[in-house]
């Protein structure tokens, strides 16, 4: 037997040991990389480069931020020739849906769709406790109840099956997120909704171009909502989209967002304040960025799904490491994230913040991802608040408090990472060395969880 045939099966057993021999069957033979130190151990990094940064700019977003500065009218301007204007038209376009509005941000297009659908005061609206804290706020500023669904681990989404047994009769909206661009469970979701006749507010903010049953997200609830902050797949530094096929929900949607004017019959401004509103217009700037990223986002949404689709071959063969699954009915995922569960079991016992940690010094950038929101504390300063109390009564608030529990959830905090969308805009090599950086931390684990 060869020297490094025994070094082969010595380490094979000692890896036994902790659990881990099958990440010695995935990588093969293993080579004389594979016995480098962790650059945490003060080893040589996977990868040294950076990842492609963000945003990409190109010539066509400094001639369209320049037209408008030159051009002086940098408040949205009611005209077609406007580019908010122009970017409505070309994303409802591109989406298939009848009506689009472009507002400042994701959160002021949630805003202003829950006012639409005249969720106030007393009413439930069932969201997720593992999303952007955009997605509740909302929900509490019309000073209505923020009911969880726990989480379906698997998905990182909304579990479809605990959706009807959180419905009262006060329940309003249901409002669920298209988390990191994988779709939730749409079929289900609107089933519930029709069968309680409940209202459907899609947080699409994280899933530009993503598709339930080969249609874009935001498009098949009563209204859509989109997000172009600075991180987004499309991005403006600030800005937000809401999407309908109900005209009268779009009307009452740019009413809110322009201090409650009215509509006049062609789509315009009227002179009439005709609803209570808030100022959360789009700039043409925002809109003229917004036209220039939108021409090249199909090509780049193609790139990350190439890549997510290839890293994701590369992970399911490491013993500890789940990338998020997506539903049957998700024909497209944006890939605004790419999310996964740890399982330290199979990394000698290796904490989840050590083994990130360990991710970073190889040189991949990476989070632990979201906390519970049912257990941030604006949620019990919310319901301690003035205008909260004088809504609900002790006994309202004492029954909400006893249902506020997402358990599913509280785990998958624990074990979440993700990846970020300029990471899949790289190339087949660069998921290579994300797969490579994970196969050398486990190998080893043992040590990196005892220094």
């Amino acid at each position: 037997m060869s020297q490094e045939s025994t070094r082969r099966d010595f380490l094979s057993a000692g890896l036994a040991g902790m659990g881990l021999a099958a990440s010695v069957h995935s990588v093969g033979v293993l080579s004389s990389r594979s016995a480098d130190k962790p650059a945490l151990l003060g080893g040589t990094p996977v990868r040294t480069q950076p990842f492609p940064s963000w945003p990409l700019i190109s010539d066509q977003d400094e001639k369209n931020w320049e037209a408008v500065l030159r051009h002086k009218e940098w408040c949205r301007q009611g005209a077609h020739s406007s580019y908010a204007t122009r970017f409505e038209e070309a994303w409802k376009d591109m989406a298939g849906a009848k009506y689009c509005l472009a507002t400042s941000s994701g959160t002021t297009a949630l805003f202003s769709s829950l006012s639409a659908l005249d969720v106030g005061p007393g009413d439930e609206v069932l969201v997720p406790p593992y999303t952007f804290v955009a997605t509740i706020n909302v929900v509490l500023l019309r000073h209505a109840l923020p009911v969880f669904v726990d989480t379906d681990r698997e998905t990182f989404q909304m579990d479809p099956a605990k959706i009807e047994t959180a419905i009262t009769p006060q329940t309003r909206c249901i409002l669920p997120v298209h988390l990191g661009g994988s779709a939730a469970n749409m079929d289900k979701i609107l089933e519930v909704a029709r069968n309680h006749k409940l209202q459907v507010l899609e947080d699409a903010c994280q899933a530009h171009l993503a598709e339930w049953r080969h249609q874009k997200v935001g498009t098949l609830g009563d209204l859509g909502c989109f997000s172009f902050q600075a991180s987004k797949n499309l991005n403006s530094g600030e800005g937000g989209a809401i999407f309908s096929n109900h005209k009268a929900l779009i009307e009452r949607c740019m009413s809110f967002h322009n201090n409650g004017r009215g509509v006049d019959a062609n789509g315009y401004v009227g002179t009439r304040y005709v609803m209570n509103g808030s100022n959360h217009r789009i700039t043409e700037f925002q809109g003229a960025l917004l036209m220039a990223q939108a021409s090249r986002l199909e090509a780049q949404s193609q790139t990350r799904t190439e890549n997510a689709t290839y890293l994701t071959e590369q992970l399911k063969k490491i013993q500890g490491i789940a990338p998020a699954r997506m539903y049957a009915g998700c024909t497209r995922n944006a890939y605004h994230l790419y999310m996964l569960r740890y399982d330290k079991d199979h990394f000698g016992g290796l904490p989840r913040a050590r083994f990130l940690e360990a991710l970073k010094a190889e040189g991949i950038p990476c989070s632990e991802g979201y906390t519970p929101l049912n257990r941030e504390p604006l949620i019990e300063a919310s319901l301690k608040s003035r205008a909260y109390k004088k809504i609900y009564t002790e006994q309202e608030i004492s029954k909400y408090r006893e249902r506020n529990h997402c358990p599913e959830n509280d785990e998958l905090c624990k074990e979440a990472v993700w990846f970020f969308q300029t990471m899949l805009l790289g190339s087949k090599q660069d998921m290579d060395q994300i797969a490579e950086a994970v196969r050398k931390i486990q190998r080893n684990a043992g040590e990196l969880a005892h220094m």
